[in-house]
């Protein structure tokens, strides 16, 4: 073997164990960290049920019903339903996909509007995780228009920012429509 090439494999040696060492070093991470992490994720969840839902006693992160691709979740008091809550997602805010966490109670109102995930410019469209504006939602059905002023309904928009609300809008009513049609109408209680 020349000397060149016997540089080349001690240097593949080399990369090669540094490569092997690092993949394990990155898998015992993960081991360590994913149950943490799966709980984090859990009181999230939970903390934006509690906020959307009205008031329950069964744990409805896992009392979910499965309809089409999307599970519901179902929040129960004393055994009985008294809600549903799901998440939706509209791809047209201003910085990108936003989702929210959306409750609606049995007769088909809704209970409550959570933002889980935006990317929405801070002071601007960030005022979308502003309460007043999420309590907006509350009590409106599938027979009010749930869109932003600007578009005939019956939701308010800020200054500068109308793109958000509209995403957010256009989230819930279509979380909204799916509860009502294949739950509460749909007869999957």
């Amino acid at each position: 073997m020349s000397k060149g090439n016997d540089n080349n494999y001690k240097m593949f040696v080399v990369l090669t164990i540094i490569g092997a060492v690092s993949a394990l070093v990155l898998a015992s991470v993960y081991t360590l960290t994913k149950d943490k992490i799966e709980y984090e994720y859990r009181l999230e969840l939970l903390r934006a049920l509690k906020v959307v839902l009205p008031e329950y006693n069964n744990e409805p992160d896992k009392d979910t019903i499965k309809a089409k691709d999307k599970t519901v979740y179902v929040a129960k008091k004393d055994g009985k339903i008294v809600g549903y809550a799901i998440q939706s997602v509209s791809e047209k805010g201003y910085g990108g996909s936003i989702a929210v966490l959306l409750g609606v109670s049995t007769d088909g109102k809704i209970t409550g509007v959570e933002i889980l995930r935006h990317a929405e410019t801070p002071g601007l469209g960030s005022k979308i995780e502003e309460k007043w504006f999420k309590d907006e939602f509350k009590g409106l059905t599938i027979k009010d228009k749930i869109a932003v002023k600007k578009d005939g309904g019956v939701i308010d928009q800020f200054s500068g920012a109308t793109i958000s609300p509209r995403a957010v809008a256009e989230a819930v009513k279509n979380g909204l429509d799916f509860v009502i049609t294949n739950v509460i109408e749909g007869g999957s209680k």
